[in-house]
């Protein structure tokens, strides 16, 4: 199966997306298509019996214009021409109501253009403007008539019916004015014609300054990376562009400089700030064989950096991408606009058919009879309703893009104010998953950095995570290592090794039944043992010299983010492989009553099933590779992440740092972007609700009507309504925490 996401032009209403995306997957070779009308693109899933240039006439099809396969470098951006076109459209539309609605107002007029004087120069002027605002819509009739040959009606098509009928109407009232029957002078609506054109594009214009404003978060992650990029070439330094850098280049990062692309320093060390892809505002030390990230800000120190992931393979690309991919996924609750957008076209045009038959019937004028089919037709737009879910969807997901959580499927925000449970695993989420030396005892002659010196000697060899924390310390430390002979592991008990002539063991309390040996030292290993700690016992030929207990830390957030959970209503569970002395201790610390422990993973995802059979909305905390199973399993399941292998995670949500808060986060994100949702659908159903009985005429006996050229502004207002509501969602998430 290959996978395309394409930019698609044309599209105008929620009409377009579900009419483009039902017409997509009703294609052979089409597995799935999904179409954002807020990002303008199409997601499509294709079989290898189709080809792009397939795709892209089948978009063509349907009415609407391909732009090309995405490219997360580069956003659209709206033409300069498309805001001078609209300027002078202004100007010209603005003469034109001069013009046409001069006496209603006793204003001034050139006598030649009087339609009491002169109707047939009245008529002819207001037509060469009409034919001019006619082709500066071109674009709308093309597009509705398409969709409605296809079977696909959207807003396009109301406005072409509506100005086309309009335009009709007003050429045989010409005519009749040729004939000298001067009293069509009345029935003349070219003005109407431009001025619902004009208010359309001016509408569409509004909408994509505000769609743009929708997709900041996006934007700032794509021009986060610098264009240029400093390379060591020998013993110089030269600048290039960021397209030139090469797998293996040398590059530098001197203070204040963003780090060009990802890669592993080299040489030096320094503090980088990579909040812009975690939301940690702490700077991070970093030193020779630490990881760097594109976009991120070297604070204070010199380094020099190779080269190791570049354009499309980068962290950020790759952010970009799930980011994208999120926004062009459907939550559930926009099924509701798109099942109400497939029908409502249709019943608009039926509705403005029968209203037209209705006002023949009852007497009225011909002219009345279109004004109402015309008022119908352009007031009855799906544009708000369409717009409604994507608009918050994209600003939800860009936000926590920000924040540094990324959603890989929109729904998952709609699931997130739903969850009552949340299971954490242990090691690497609630605590750091990395031993620290909680105490040492020297039972020997030794000073304590001798005895660290052999400890950390022996352990060279081992790849355990013990072994792994006692070298951490000898490098924290500068503690100086000694060759070992004949290192060796003991299969569950620990290592041996020969130093100086001597059989040093690193072992925990087995190795006594093994060496024969009287251990002195039990209410040590108590107290260890009763504080969580894993236990080292080193011991020179047979003589205990020491004893070492290495603890995991919690952490610092993590009890901060449980109190909130619990303040939230949710039910906390810990779910770890660890035994019950240790998951006990960490979850007394947490306050956390439920434990799971000694679980092992393939049995975890037992637990989460069990849970969702009991109709429990379920949050999975893992570390993303040993919780797979269980974080697929979940209803929403989260993985900590370091920002470094994206790609290769499994789980719905990626926290990329250790800050256990951003779930907090999460929910409450959730909850402010499906209440603004239903705000948004409210409004949508409320105008139309309202308008198309004032167009329809219900309201003629108490005075009030409506006429195209108002229906077009009110159909322009209800957009930008909807669209101002989505975009408070950004100071809404700002403040939470």
């Amino acid at each position: 199966m290959n996978k395309v996401i394409l930019n698609i032009g044309g599209m105008s209403c929620s009409a377009c997306s579900s009419g483009l995306q039902k017409y997509l997957n009703k294609q052979k070779g089409i597995i799935d298509a999904t179409v954002n009308l807020v990002m303008a693109q199409a997601s499509i899933s294709y079989s290898d019996e189709v080809t792009i240039d397939d795709i892209n006439r089948y978009i063509h099809e349907a009415g609407f214009e391909s732009l090309g396969i995405y490219d997360e470098v580069l956003i659209q951006k709206k033409k300069k021409n498309d805001k001078i076109k609209l300027i002078i459209y202004c100007v010209l539309a603005v003469i034109v109501m001069y013009i046409s609605m001069h006496s209603m107002f006793s204003l001034p007029i050139i006598s030649y253009i009087n339609p009491s004087i002169y109707p047939l120069n009245y008529a002819l002027v207001l037509f060469i403007f009409a034919v001019a605002f006619i082709f500066y819509g071109m674009d709308i009739f093309k597009s509705g008539i398409k969709n409605l040959i296809h079977r696909t009606p959207n807003m396009d098509t109301l406005v072409s019916i509506g100005v086309i009928s309009s335009l009709l109407y007003s050429i045989y009232s010409t005519i009749m004015i040729i004939k000298c029957d001067s009293s069509y002078v009345n029935n003349l609506y070219f003005e109407s014609c431009c001025i619902i054109i004009f208010f359309i594009k001016l509408g569409r214009y509004i909408d994509s300054k505000c769609k743009d404003s929708t997709k900041s978060s996006i934007k700032d992650l794509v021009t986060i990376t610098p264009s240029k990029a400093l390379i060591k070439d020998n013993d110089t330094q030269r600048e290039i562009s960021i397209d030139e850098v090469k797998k293996g280049d040398i590059l530098i990062a001197k203070p204040g400089m963003k780090i060009a692309v990802d890669g592993n320093i080299v040489s030096g060390s320094t503090h980088i700030d990579e909040s812009f892809i975690t939301g940690e505002s702490i700077p991070v030390k970093k030193s020779i064989g630490s990881k760097v990230i594109a976009g991120s800000i070297n604070n204070e120190g010199y380094i020099e950096y190779e080269a190791v992931k570049i354009g499309k393979d980068s962290t950020i690309s790759e952010i970009v991408k799930l980011v994208v991919e999120a926004t062009n996924t459907k939550a559930p609750i926009s099924r509701l606009a798109d099942k109400v957008s497939s029908i409502f076209v249709p019943v608009v045009i039926i509705l403005a058919i029968l209203s037209f038959i209705t006002y023949i019937i009852l007497g009225f004028s011909i002219s009345e009879a279109i004004n109402t089919f015309v008022t119908v037709l352009v007031v009855a737009c799906p544009c708000s309703l369409g717009l409604a879910t994507p608009l918050a969807m994209v600003i939800s997901v860009g936000m926590c893009a920000k924040r540094g959580i990324l959603v890989k499927d929109s729904s998952i925000l709609e699931n997130a104010k739903k969850i009552d449970t949340v299971v954490f695993d242990k090691t690497g989420t609630l605590t750091h998953g990395s031993l620290e030396i909680f105490k040492i005892y020297n039972y020997s002659n030794y000073t304590e950095e001798e005895l660290m010196s052999i400890v950390s000697s022996i352990e060279l060899n081992s790849s355990h995570p013990i072994g792994v924390s006692l070298l951490n310390y000898s490098k924290i430390n500068n503690i100086s290592l000694k060759n070992v002979d004949n290192f060796s592991n003991i299969d569950g008990i620990g290592v041996k090794g020969v130093l100086d002539n001597k059989n040093i063991y690193l072992c925990n309390s087995k190795i006594f039944d093994t060496l024969n040996i009287n251990n002195k030292y039990l209410e040590d290993e108590k107290y260890l043992t009763s504080v969580g700690c894993s236990i080292v016992y080193v011991i020179q030929n047979d003589t205990i010299i020491g004893l070492l207990g290495l603890k995991d830390t919690l952490k610092l957030d993590a009890l901060e983010c449980i109190n909130k959970l619990k303040s939230m209503g949710k039910d906390i569970i810990m779910l770890t492989g660890d035994n019950k002395i240790t998951a006990n201790i960490i979850a007394k610390q947490l306050k956390i009553d439920n434990v799971i422990a000694n679980v092992l993973p393939k049995n975890k995802n037992d637990v989460i099933l069990k849970l969702i059979e009991d109709n429990k909305n379920v949050i999975m905390v893992g570390d993303g590779v040993n919780d797979a199973i269980s974080l697929a399993s979940a209803t929403i399941g989260i993985s900590i992440n370091h920002g470094t292998d994206i790609a290769a995670n499994s789980s719905d949500i990626i926290l990329m740092n250790d800050n256990l808060l951003q779930i907090i986060d999460l929910i409450n994100i959730s909850k402010k972007t499906i209440y603004n949702i239903k705000e948004n659908l409210f409004w949508a159903f409320f105008y139309n609700i309202c308008m198309i009985p004032i167009a329809l005429g219900i309201l003629r006996p108490f005075g009030i009507s409506m006429n195209p050229m108002i229906g077009s502004m009110a159909m322009m207002l209800s957009s930008i309504t909807v669209t101002l509501n989505a975009l408070r969602l950004k100071l809404i998430c700002k403040k939470e925490r």
